[in-house]
C-alpha cells in the first residue's frame, strides 16, 4: 500500500541545517558579536546535519519499503494569471535517494571540517558556509516546481560563490569564484530560458502538469521556425546543466574552484552541486524523452566532456587537480548515461560516485594535513608507512574509480558502457568510444597519483618549494610547520569520516544495483520509451545479479583497459621514470596542448570575453550615449527648445498682430472651403 509522508516530517530535513547555518553565521561571527565558541558553532551545524540524514534515511525506507510517497504545496507565494508560484516538495524514490546522499556526504565533510580547518580564523563562517550549502541543495533536490528547483539552483551557485572565495584575501582563490559565478550564469541562462517556455507554453510550473502536457508541448513548434518546441526547451534545460554540472565547454570553472578549502571540494564537487544538472535532467525525463536531437546533443556534449577532461588528469601535478579533472570525467560518463535515455543509471553512477569521490577529495585533504600543506605530488612518495589509515581509504577509492569488479564504481560505468553501446542514436558510436577510451585514461591517471603519493621513494625533502605553501592551500599566519618532518596521520576527525565514506565506496554497488536499475525502484519516476530507446532493455535482459555481473567484468573488455592503465602507470612512474620525460619531450606539442587546458582559458579571456567587452562598448556607446542620451533625451528636449524658440517669435503682444493673423486664417479657411465644393 502506498503510504503518505508527513509534511512537517520533511521539513525538518531542510530547514535542520538551515537553522545551524544561522545560529552559527549569526552568534559565530563578528556580525553577530561572537557570542558562540567553535565548539558550539560545528556542534550546532553538525547536529543539524545529522538530523537531515536521519529523517532522509527514514525517508528512503519508508519509500523503498512502504512505497510512501508526498507531493504537496508547502506555501503558496502568490498566483499570477493562474499560475501559481509555490513552495512544494515532491517526495519519491529519486528525491529520497538523493536526500540521503546529500546528508551523508554534508555530515561527513561536517566532521572532517574539525579536523581540517582547526587553524583557520574562519572556522564558524566555514560551518554556517556548508550548512547553508546543504539546505540550498536539499530545497533543490526535494523541489516539486521549477520555481523552487531554480532557487535551490540559483542558491547552491551562490554558496559555492562563498565558499571557493571563502579565503578572501587570496587573489587566485577571488578570481576562481567570480570565474565559476560568471561560467554558471551563461549556463543559467539557458536554464531560466527553458523554464520560461514551459512556463509560456504549459502554463504551470508544477512538475506533474508539466508532464502531463508533455505530449502537447511535443506538437508545437518553436514560433517562426521548423524546430521542435520541445526540442528547444530540452536544450535550453541541458545548456542549465552544463554550466552547474560542468559540461564542456562550460566546465572551466571548476578546476580552479580547487583554490578553496578542501572539504569543499568533496561536497561540492563530488556529491552535491556538480550533480545538480545530472538530477535535473532525469527528473524531467519525460520531457528529454521526447526530443531525439536533445539527447543526440546530451550524448556528444557528455562524451567530450568525459574523455577529453581525463587527458588533462594526466599532467597535473596537484594532488587536487587530478581529482577535480576525475570529477569532469565521471560527471561526463553520468550525462552519457541521460544521453542514451539510461537515466536510473546515470542517477546510479551519480550515488557511487558520490561517495568515493568524497572519500578521493578527504582522503587528499588528509594527505595535504600529514605533508605539512605540500600539494604537489612530485614531492610525495612513500607516504603508505606513515599514513596507513589514509592510504588504504585512498585505495579503495581508487579502485571504485576505476571500474573494479565488485567495487561501487564497476557496477555503475560497467552499465553506463552497456547502456551506450546499446543505444541506437546517431551518436552512440562516438560515445561509446569516448567512454571505453576513458577506463584506461582513469585507471591510469588515478593510479599515476596513487603510485607517486603511497608508494616509490620518499621524496618530501626534496621539495624546493618546501618552505612555502602550496597555491591552492593559504598559508596559516598562526601555525608554522617544518615541511622536512615526516608525514603523520590525520587525528580521527579526519580519519574517521574517510573509513565511513569508504565502506559504501566498496558495497554500495553490489547491494542496489538490482531495486536501482533492474528492479521498481525508479518505477512511475523515470520515464523512457523503450521502443525508441531500448537501452535500458538490452540491460535487464542481459543481467543475471550483482555476482555473475562482476565475474564476467572480470573477462570484460573494460576490465582490461582498467588493468593496462594500472600497468602503464606502475611501469612509467615506478619502474622507469626517466619514461614520461622522454614522453613529454617528443610530444611536446601535444603536451603544450594538454597543459594549456585546450587554451580553453585563453579563449574565454582573449575571444569571447573580448567580443562581450567589445559589444558592451559598442552598446554604451551607440545605444546608450548617441541613442538613448543623444537622440532621445537630448534630442527630445533640443527638439522642443527648438520648437519654443519658433514659436515665442510670433508671439509680439500687439493686438494688431493677432488681428492680421486672425484674418489670414479666416482667408485660408474660406479658401479651402471654397476648393472643396467646386
Amino acid at each position: 500500500m502506498s503510504q503518505t509522508l508527513s509534511a512537517s516530517t520533511l521539513l525538518i530535513v531542510p530547514l535542520a541545517p538551515l537553522a545551524g547555518a544561522l545560529l552559527a553565521g549569526i552568534f559565530g561571527t563578528t556580525f553577530g558579536g561572537n557570542w558562540i565558541g567553535r565548539r558550539a558553532s560545528h556542534s550546532l551545524t553538525i547536529l543539524g546535519v545529522l538530523i537531515a540524514f536521519i529523517v532522509s534515511a527514514m525517508t528512503l525506507k519508508s519509500v523503498a519499503m512502504d512505497g510512501a510517497r508526498f507531493n504537496e504545496t508547502i506555501y503558496t507565494w502568490m498566483v499570477v494569471g493562474g499560475m501559481k508560484m509555490e513552495v512544494g516538495f515532491l517526495v519519491d524514490s529519486l528525491t529520497a535517494m538523493m536526500m540521503c546522499v546529500v546528508t551523508f556526504v554534508s555530515l561527513m565533510v561536517h566532521i572532517y571540517t574539525i579536523g581540517y580547518m582547526e587553524e583557520d580564523d574562519g572556522y564558524n563562517r566555514f560551518f554556517a558556509y556548508i550548512s547553508l550549502f546543504t539546505f540550498s541543495m536539499l530545497m533543490l533536490v526535494m523541489s516539486n516546481n521549477m520555481l523552487q528547483l531554480f532557487f535551490g539552483w540559483e542558491a547552491v551557485g551562490l554558496v559555492s560563490y562563498l565558499l571557493i572565495g571563502f579565503w578572501f584575501n587570496k587573489p587566485t582563490a577571488i578570481f576562481a569564484n567570480l570565474k565559476a559565478f560568471m561560467v554558471n550564469r551563461v549556463g543559467d541562462f539557458g536554464f531560466i530560458l527553458g523554464i520560461g517556455l514551459i512556463a509560456a507554453y504549459a502554463n504551470t510550473l508544477n512538475y506533474g502538469e508539466v508532464f502531463a502536457k508533455a505530449g502537447e508541448l511535443g506538437a508545437l513548434s518553436f514560433p517562426g521556425t521548423s524546430w521542435m518546441l520541445i526540442t528547444v526547451i530540452c536544450i535550453c534545460l541541458f545548456i542549465g546543466a552544463m554550466g552547474k554540472s560542468a559540461q564542456f565547454p562550460l566546465h572551466v570553472w571548476l578546476p580552479d574552484s580547487m583554490e578553496g578549502p578542501t572539504p569543499i571540494s568533496a561536497l561540492i564537487h563530488a556529491a552535491t552541486m556538480v550533480t545538480a544538472g545530472i538530477f535535473m535532467v532525469a527528473r524531467m525525463s519525460p520531457l528529454f524523452e521526447l526530443s531525439d536531437t536533445a539527447l543526440n546533443f546530451i550524448l556528444v556534449i557528455g562524451s567530450i566532456t568525459a574523455l577529453f577532461m581525463g587527458f588533462l588528469g594526466i599532467i597535473q601535478n596537484d594532488i587536487k587537480r587530478v581529482i577535480a579533472y576525475s570529477t569532469l570525467s565521471q560527471l561526463g560518463y553520468m550525462t552519457v548515461a541521460l544521453g542514451a535515455s539510461a537515466y536510473s543509471v546515470g542517477v546510479f553512477h551519480l550515488m557511487t560516485h558520490a561517495f568515493f569521490k568524497a572519500l578521493l577529495f578527504l582522503g587528499a585533504g588528509s594527505v595535504i594535513i600529514g605533508m605539512h600543506h605540500n600539494q604537489d605530488i612530485r614531492w610525495m612518495g612513500g607516504v603508505r608507512k606513515y599514513m596507513p589509515i589514509t592510504w588504504i581509504t585512498f585505495l579503495l577509492g581508487s579502485l571504485a574509480l576505476i571500474g573494479t569488479p565488485l567495487f561501487a564504481g564497476f557496477y555503475s560505468k560497467d552499465s553506463i558502457i552497456e547502456a551506450v553501446h546499446a543505444s541506437d542514436l546517431p551518436a552512440a558510436g562516438f560515445a561509446s568510444f569516448a567512454v571505453l577510451a576513458g577506463v584506461f585514461i582513469t585507471a591510469f591517471y588515478s593510479f599515476r597519483l596513487y603510485f607517486l603519493v603511497f608508494h616509490g621513494k620518499e621524496r618530501y625533502d626534496q621539495n624546493p618549494d618546501a618552505h612555502h605553501h602550496a597555491a591552492d592551500e593559504e598559508p596559516d599566519p598562526h601555525h608554522h610547520h617544518d615541511d622536512h618532518k615526516k608525514p603523520h596521520e590525520s587525528p580521527w576527525v579526519v580519519t574517521v569520516p574517510l573509513v565511513l565514506l569508504a565502506i559504501p565506496s566498496v558495497v554500495i554497488g553490489f547491494l542496489t544495483i538490482g531495486p536501482m536499475l533492474f528492479g521498481d525502484f525508479f518505477k512511475g519516476v523515470i520515464a523512457v520509451d523503450a521502443a525508441r530507446h531500448p537501452a535500458m532493455t538490452e540491460l535487464v535482459d542481459g543481467f543475471h545479479g550483482p555476482v555473475a555481473m562482476a565475474l564476467h567484468g572480470f573477462t570484460a573488455l573494460p576490465f582490461w583497459l582498467a588493468m593496462a592503465g594500472v600497468v602503464s602507470s606502475y611501469y612509467m612512474y615506478m619502474v622507469n621514470p626517466a619514461l614520461p620525460a622522454a614522453i613529454k619531450r617528443i610530444f611536446h606539442p601535444v603536451y603544450a596542448l594538454l597543459e594549456n587546458k585546450y587554451y580553453m582559458d585563453w579563449i574565454n579571456e582573449n575571444i569571447l570575453a573580448r567580443a562581450a567587452r567589445g559589444l558592451g562598448v559598442a552598446l554604451w556607446k551607440g545605444g546608450d550615449q548617441v541613442v538613448i542620451d543623444g537622440v532621445m533625451v537630448n534630442g527630445s528636449w533640443k527638439l522642443v527648445g527648438w520648437i519654443a524658440g519658433v514659436v515665442r517669435r510670433v508671439q509680439t503682444g500687439y493686438v494688431f498682430h493677432y488681428a492680421l493673423a486672425m484674418i489670414l486664417g479666416v482667408f485660408v479657411l474660406m479658401t479651402y472651403f471654397v476648393w472643396l465644393n467646386k
